[in-house]
C-alpha cells in the first residue's frame, strides 16, 4: 500500500506535468498566431547600403562593419540611408569629418551561431576599424540556449579583435514590444530577451567589446509608439525605428572609431 505522502507527491507531479504540457500547448498555438499575423510582407532581402558614405570629405575612409540579423541588415528601411548601417555610416562621417566605408555582413533571419559564417565570408585581409554586432531576436524566438548565443558572440568578438577592430554590441531588443504576439507569449519572450541581453552585455565586456543596451535605450519608444517605430509587418523597425536605434548606438560607435583611428595614427608614425 502506498504511503499517503508519496501518493500526494505523485499527484502533485502529475498535475505539474499536465500544467507544463498545457502551457507549452498554449505557447505553441500563440507562436503560430504570431507568425500568421506578422507574415513576410517585407520579403527576406534588405537594401544594399554598402558604399563609401560622405565621400566628399577628406581623409582615408573609416572602415565600418555591421554583422547580425535583420535589424543589423536594415530590413524594413525604405532607402539605403535609412538602414542601420547607412545611418551609422552617415552619422560617423559627419562627426569625424571623414568618409566611412560601410560593409554589411548581416543577413536576414540570422541567429548568433550564424555570425561564424558572416565572418568567414569576409576577405582574409579585411581589417575594419569598427564592427557593430546586433543579434539575438531570432535566438529568442527560436528558443536557442543563452549559453549557445553567448558562446558564438564571444567567438565573433574575439575574431574581430584579432583583426584589429573595436567592437560595439547592440544587445537583444525588448521583444515584449511586438504587438502581433499575443499574451502570455509576449510576456515570456520579453523576459527571455531581457535575460539574453544581460548575458550579451556580460559577454561583450569580458571580451573587450562595448555593449549598448537597446532594450533600455530604445525599448520604451517601441512600446509607446509602435505605429511609428515599426514597419508594416509590426516586427521590424520603420525608418524612424532605425533612426532611434542608430542614435542609441552612435555615441559608442564614435568612441570606438576614435580609438581605432588613434591606434592607426600611432602605427603609422612608428
Amino acid at each position: 500500500m502506498r504511503r499517503p505522502h508519496l501518493a500526494v507527491l505523485a499527484g502533485i507531479g502529475a498535475a505539474a506535468a499536465t500544467a507544463v504540457f498545457g502551457i507549452r500547448a498554449v505557447l505553441t498555438r500563440q507562436s503560430a498566431i504570431a507568425r500568421r499575423r506578422i507574415g513576410k510582407p517585407l520579403g527576406e532581402d534588405s537594401l544594399d547600403a554598402d558604399r563609401v558614405w560622405r565621400r566628399a570629405l577628406d581623409g582615408e575612409p573609416v572602415e565600418l562593419l555591421v554583422l547580425g540579423d535583420s535589424l543589423a541588415a536594415g530590413l524594413g528601411a525604405e532607402r539605403r540611408k535609412e538602414t542601420l548601417g547607412g545611418r551609422l555610416a552617415k552619422g560617423l562621417g559627419r562627426r569625424l569629418h571623414r568618409p566611412v566605408r560601410l560593409r554589411t555582413g548581416a543577413v536576414v533571419g540570422s541567429e548568433s551561431p550564424d555570425l561564424d559564417g558572416q565572418l568567414a565570408l569576409l576577405p582574409s585581409g579585411y581589417a575594419p576599424d569598427v564592427a557593430v554586432i546586433v543579434v539575438g531576436g531570432n535566438d529568442v524566438t527560436h528558443r536557442l540556449p543563452v549559453s549557445t548565443s553567448t558562446r558564438h558572440l564571444r567567438q565573433a568578438i574575439d575574431e574581430l579583435r584579432t583583426r584589429g577592430a573595436e567592437v560595439v554590441v547592440g544587445t537583444c531588443p525588448d521583444l515584449g514590444a511586438l504587438r502581433p504576439v499575443p499574451q502570455p507569449l509576449r510576456r515570456l519572450i520579453s523576459s527571455l530577451s531581457r535575460r539574453l541581453a544581460e548575458a550579451q552585455t556580460e559577454t561583450a565586456r569580458e571580451a573587450g567589446a562595448v555593449p549598448v543596451d537597446l532594450r533600455r535605450a530604445v525599448g520604451p519608444m517601441f512600446l509607446d509608439d509602435p505605429d511609428a517605430m515599426f514597419s508594416l509587418d509590426r516586427f521590424h523597425p520603420s525608418p524612424l525605428g532605425y533612426r532611434r536605434t542608430a542614435e542609441a548606438l552612435l555615441p559608442s560607435v564614435l568612441r570606438a572609431a576614435e580609438i581605432a583611428l588613434s591606434a592607426r595614427r600611432a602605427s603609422a608614425t612608428r
